[in-house]
């Protein structure tokens, strides 16, 4: 079922660029070249989700070369970053979870990169995004798995009590993580405390990989690691790449975005990894902090900046928001950071619908963006 979920993510948030298996010609940049657009997908490279990349070069074998490099990264990258399993010869997340309150662990380190990059938002979003809550998602997860189960059987699932939810949710905070970067190594001090990069991991991976891709030649390619769309310079044909957002109700998009150039587009929904439970509610995988209660205002969240990583922080973090607390966030990342392009879209019922200068009823929803989104998307069914 999870692979029937990811997959469909893939199809209906895919970059829309007339994608093909196999290749197709392209506009040459001169007459002794003649570009040609290749595609591959893998299901086993990581992170629970279809992987794919799309690239437009003069030569297969440099294709097969990037794509090979770019799966093994994502391999990689998910065995690091993983908190469920264990590889051999790897210390990864899960060791330091495991080791909590016992030694530290001595890690590669980009998880330590990773890390802080996942404090920095902790410290921007005071706290809404926090990776140091794994006790808590814990929870959620072991009641979600059951519940998806149940599902698929036809029956509902059970809710975690608010008494099961309060004593996790005490067991968490960055004083109880202890990184030494000469030492590469990470400790939890508190044995109760668990790391959970759910909100963070994927979209890192996606950027690493793509800037990797970058530093060996690729020049007009898009990574889509599961709806995490990573483009890599322009198309060669000189247009942008066009993204759709799923309808989280529905097959297919309810509109469709602009991207130039480099860019990076991540969506959190609603409508992946969810069960529903025996009240007759549907519950998704994206907890809100203060209610510990999977978030409600949003059917979805999109976010567009340079980076994946970045993108994938904020879109989590920004679903457990309301609209105006996610607005004065991106202004504030901004206003710190001016150099950069930072977008947001944000879908939701139309009963819990916030009207401004940029929202548009469609489909039964209501699709709010920044300002700066107005003129690349296609307010339309397509």
């Amino acid at each position: 079922m999870k692979m029937k979920k990811t997959l469909s993510a893939l199809l209906c948030a895919a970059l829309l660029a007339g994608c093909t298996s196999g290749s197709s010609s392209a506009a040459a940049p001169s007459a002794q070249t003649q570009m040609n657009t290749y595609t591959n997908a893998s299901l086993d490279a990581g992170f629970d989700t279809v992987i794919s990349l799309r690239e437009t070069t003069a030569s297969r074998d440099d294709f097969d070369a990037h794509f090979t490099e770019m799966t093994e990264l994502f391999s990689k990258y998910n065995a690091l970053f993983d908190i469920y399993n264990d590889y051999d010869g790897v210390n990864n997340i899960k060791t330091i979870n495991d080791n909590a309150g016992k030694a530290p662990v001595k890690v590669d380190p980009v998880i330590i990169e990773m890390l802080q990059e996942a404090k920095e938002f902790y410290d921007l979003s005071d706290g809404e995004f926090d990776v140091t809550s794994g006790a808590l998602l814990s929870v959620w997860h072991k009641y979600r798995e059951e519940g998806i189960a149940l599902n698929e059987e036809g029956k509902q699932g059970s809710l975690p009590s608010q008494d099961e939810l309060e004593q996790a949710a005490q067991h968490k905070g960055w004083d109880s993580i202890i990184i030494d970067e000469d030492a590469s190594t990470v400790y939890i001090t508190d044995p109760e405390v668990s790391l959970d990069v759910g909100g963070i991991a994927k979209g890192f991976a996606t950027e690493k990989a793509a800037q990797q891709l970058e530093e060996d030649g690729a020049d007009h390619a898009a990574v889509n690691a599961g709806g995490n769309n990573r483009t890599i310079g322009a198309k060669i044909n000189g247009k942008p790449w066009n993204v759709g957002i799923q309808n989280p109700d529905g097959e297919g998009s309810v509109i469709l975005v602009s991207v130039p150039g480099s860019m990076s587009f991540v969506t959190s929904g609603d409508y992946e990894r969810f069960y529903t439970a025996d009240d007759g509610q549907r519950y998704s995988h994206i907890i809100d902090p203060e209610t510990l209660m999977p978030a409600k205002n949003f059917r979805s969240v999109s976010i567009i900046t340079q980076d994946s990583g970045i993108a994938d922080c904020l879109s989590t973090t920004l679903f457990t928001m309301s609209y105006e607390e996610g607005l004065a966030l991106i202004r504030s990342y901004k206003e710190a950071h001016p150099d950069i392009t930072l977008e947001a879209i944000w879908i939701m019922d139309q009963d819990k619908a916030v009207k401004t200068e940029h929202s548009h009823d469609i489909s039964g929803y209501t699709i709010a963006c920044t300002e700066g989104l107005e003129d690349l998307i296609t307010w339309q069914n397509f």
